[in-house]
């Protein structure tokens, strides 16, 4: 066999072998970027009063009156992985397969929560409110310190982790798309909470 004829051999052999790796490492839809430190204000339609700024490489929310950062995009399978910091008094959350973008509310979205003295605690941080419940005293708190909060949506099974650790995990199929939102919410007994902070925010569909 002549040289040309090797490497005319080889080349297809390397290709396949690049592929096949390719494969192993799972590679798929990529991430979409929507909050970076302090950047991301435009890719979000905002509902209600509350003031969001950038601040400190994050995008905090002014305490006040309840406020949503929707997103411009509907999405039906995904994932979400979001970096936050809040109070211990911070009532917020993401909301996900919202069917209404004007009006965010837990009666048409789900919702995963965060706020460590929810009045009900068993839909407190971690919880999928009105769907999946979490062990009470609260086991996994949010207050006092960044956090990572992961949702993964596939039809429907739907799974919340905070820190790595599943605190939610459901069949259900009310709500089958829609955008996701970041809520700034009102605190015990609507008095003003801590604020929320969010320093990144990513999706993907699968």
């Amino acid at each position: 066999m002549n040289r040309s004829s090797l490497i005319r051999g080889v080349l297809p052999l390397a290709a396949a072998a690049l592929l096949a790796g390719c494969a192993g490492m799972g590679m798929g839809p990529t991430w979409t970027t929507l909050i970076d430190g302090d950047k991301g204000l435009d890719n979000w339609n905002v509902v209600g009063d509350a003031i969001w700024r950038a601040e400190g490489g994050a995008i905090v929310s002014t305490p006040g009156k309840p406020s949503y950062l929707v997103s411009k995009a509907s999405y039906r399978d995904f994932e979400i992985r979001a970096e936050f910091w809040a109070e211990t008094d911070t009532n917020s959350g993401i909301f996900f397969r919202a069917t209404d973008p004007t009006k965010i509310t837990a009666d048409n979205s789900y919702e995963a929560n965060v706020w460590d003295i929810r009045p009900e605690p068993k839909y407190g941080t971690g919880a999928i409110v009105n769907f999946a419940e979490v062990p009470t005293p609260l086991q996994n708190k949010a207050g006092g310190k960044w956090n990572v909060m992961e949702i993964v949506a596939k039809g429907q099974s739907l799974t919340v982790k905070l820190n790595g650790v599943t605190t939610a995990r459901i069949n259900d199929g009310k709500y089958a798309a829609g955008p996701f939102a970041l809520q700034y919410g009102p605190g015990v007994k609507g008095v003003a909470g801590g604020p929320i902070k969010w320093r990144k925010v990513q999706i993907r569909a699968i």
